[in-house]
């Protein structure tokens, strides 16, 4: 932000957008005709609907391929990934306090969104907005009652000669080996069910294990309160909000397979944990919608798609109706269409007409989403909690929490942000919004905001300020901040704005390709089918990817394909795999599964 003008880049984007475009639009009344579609000469032209990491991906894959561009997007560009300011917070010249719908997490796992982030131009950064990124040194799963488990991540930088199912068992062991109160016969059980995931063929997981719950393929039933608590609901709950008597074992065991691979420094980007050095959209989102704007995009932002219409003539597309800022419907005619909203607002915008031409959409009303929301608390005292993410696995909201300000070695947080008085920002993820708490015997959902901010802290307190130390203590709480995405609390009809998709068993296959038999219609979004089986900012910028190459197919186009790389699989197991396969085919169990 300009502090001498008081105007960011998004707002002044935001307001270009509002007075040229690079579609035809027009104010209709309902049923008149759409607009005449772009001279086939022209440059062709797209409309990405939806502004969040998945639209502002395939914006920006197109527009270096020559494609005409426009983002229609109904609030804020960044969607879930955005930070935001705290209204009234800020005080001479500082800037306000900084906000975000959940901290951000970008691990090693993940390819297709660094390289993005690689191509994004910022001030002094050799490769650009990717040296933003940061690795915190440290872990915890914060145990109420009990001490903390405090797990260093160490990054080797290199990879090893080999790797072998012992290797393996190795670092698992000595992992859990951390969690003392886990039985070693525990342990030792959970180890072996993972090396039967990891030696099981593709058809096997997605037949068996995705419609195996995680809880069942632990047994966590039979086992220990904190085998139960970090294996399995810790896994499920406080990191992908599904309960773990319902997540596929698919999309838990892919997820764990991913991080262990990461671990041990082979197929990954970097580090296990990274978070940004700034807040989301100072590090990421403004220079990416600057580097956009320069590449030729338009953005209209307050834009709210309402449907898109099908032209059951031609098969295509026709027109999208659109309400502009001023709740004026338009009708939007271009030459291709990029649904890049999350699918709770996608779906209502497909109509019968539409579904009925790909069953794929009708699917989507399968996938189903849940509630993980953050809420920031601002400290006048830095609190000596520890330099990494905390999952507060005996918190009932199943809450995970880090301090920014430590990690943001460039801002002098009082300094720079508020009033003055607050010198860091404990952000934290609310997971389980259904289940009673701690302190007024109500859910979340139940629960007022200011009900909701008390809980939380008490919890966090429960964790924290549990073992003869105070780290947590109500004189230094200068404020919070609550998602605005989430409204109603404490009536019978709460809403949030920005759900996340969960994962329950049969959920792979309900989730839809990015190319759609509708010519001119693709799709992007963490809900879309790629290779990482999790709704992350990874998978919404691959399955961008995918909709960007299904879409120069189409057209014949001569670009470059975009890079789509998938999850790192070890060679050294691909043979036990085919060796799985052939049992799998034969009606046997994985040759590890001892039941």
């Amino acid at each position: 932000m300009d502090h001498r003008t008081g105007t960011s880049r998004r707002t002044f984007v935001a307001g270009v957008a509002a007075t040229t475009g690079a579609v035809a639009v027009g104010a209709v009344a309902p049923g008149a005709a759409p607009a005449v579609a772009a001279e086939p000469s022209a440059p062709q032209s797209v409309a990405v609907l939806g502004g969040g990491v998945a639209g502002l991906t395939a914006a920006h894959e197109l527009a270096e391929r020559g494609f005409r561009v426009t983002v229609y997007e109904r609030r804020a560009l960044g969607g879930k990934a955005r930070s935001m300011d705290v209204p009234d917070s800020a005080r001479g010249t500082r800037r306000p306090l900084p906000a975000e719908h959940g901290f951000r997490f970008i691990p090693g796992i993940y390819h297709n969104l660094p390289d993005t982030m690689r191509r994004i131009p910022f001030p002094g950064n050799a490769n650009g907005v990717w040296d933003n990124l940061v690795a915190p040194a440290e872990m915890s799963f914060a145990r109420t009652g009990r001490e903390d488990l405090r797990i260093p991540l160490p990054w080797p930088g290199h990879r090893p000669a080999e790797l072998t199912l012992d290797e393996i068992r190795a670092a698992l062991t000595a992992l859990l080996d951390t969690a003392r109160s886990i039985p070693l016969h525990e342990a030792a059980y959970f180890v072996n069910r993972f090396l039967v995931f990891l030696t099981s063929c593709d058809e096997r997981r997605d037949e068996t294990w995705e419609r195996t719950p995680w809880w069942e393929f632990l047994r966590a039933e039979r086992m220990s309160y904190d085998y139960q608590r970090i294996l399995a609901v810790g896994l499920t709950r406080n990191i992908v909000a599904t309960k773990a008597e319902e997540a596929s074992t698919r999309t838990v065991a892919t997820l764990l397979e991913a991080f262990t691979f990461n671990a041990l420094g082979r197929g990954a980007d970097g580090p296990l944990d990274r978070i940004l050095n700034l807040p989301t959209n100072e590090a990421w989102i403004d220079p990416w919608v600057a580097h956009l704007t320069s590449l030729g995009v338009e953005f209209r932002v307050g834009w709210t798609v309402r449907e898109l219409v099908h032209d059951s003539g031609s098969g295509r597309i026709g027109a999208v109706v659109i309400d502009d800022p001023q709740g004026v419907r338009r009708s939007v005619t271009t030459d291709h269409y990029v649904s890049a909203m999350p699918v709770e607002h996608a779906r209502r915008t497909w109509g019968a007409a539409l579904r009925a031409a790909d069953p794929q959409l009708a699917r989507c009303d399968k996938l189903e989403t849940d509630w993980m929301t953050g809420i920031q608390f601002y400290l006048t005292e830095h609190a000596p909690l520890l330099a990494g993410h905390a999952n507060c696995i005996d918190s009932p909201w199943s809450l995970t929490a880090i301090q920014q300000a430590r990690h943001w070695p460039s801002r002098d947080f009082p300094a720079d942000y508020g009033d003055g008085a607050a010198v860091d920002c404990l952000s934290v993820d609310i997971s389980e919004w259904d289940r009673p708490g701690i302190l007024y015997g109500k859910t979340a959902k139940q629960c007022t905001r200011t009900e909701v901010a008390r809980e939380v802290w008490a919890q966090l307190k429960a964790a924290f300020n549990d073992t003869g130390r105070t780290v947590l203590k109500d004189s230094a709480l200068h404020s919070w901040f609550l998602d605005p995405g989430v409204d109603g609390l404490g009536t019978p009809n709460p809403t949030n704005e920005d759900q996340l998709l969960v994962h329950p068993v049969g959920t792979f296959h309900n989730r839809p390709k990015a190319a759609t038999r509708i010519p001119n219609l693709f799709l992007a979004g963490d809900y879309v089918a790629v290779d990482i089986d999790l709704a992350t900012m990874e998978g919404a910028n691959a399955s961008a990817r995918q909709a960007v190459n299904a879409l120069l197919d189409r057209t014949g186009s001569a670009a470059a394909r975009c890079t789509v790389r998938p999850l790192f699989r070890a060679p050294e197991l691909e043979g036990l795999k085919r060796h799985d396969r052939l049992r799998h085919r034969l009606g046997l169990r994985n040759a590890l599964d001892v039941g």
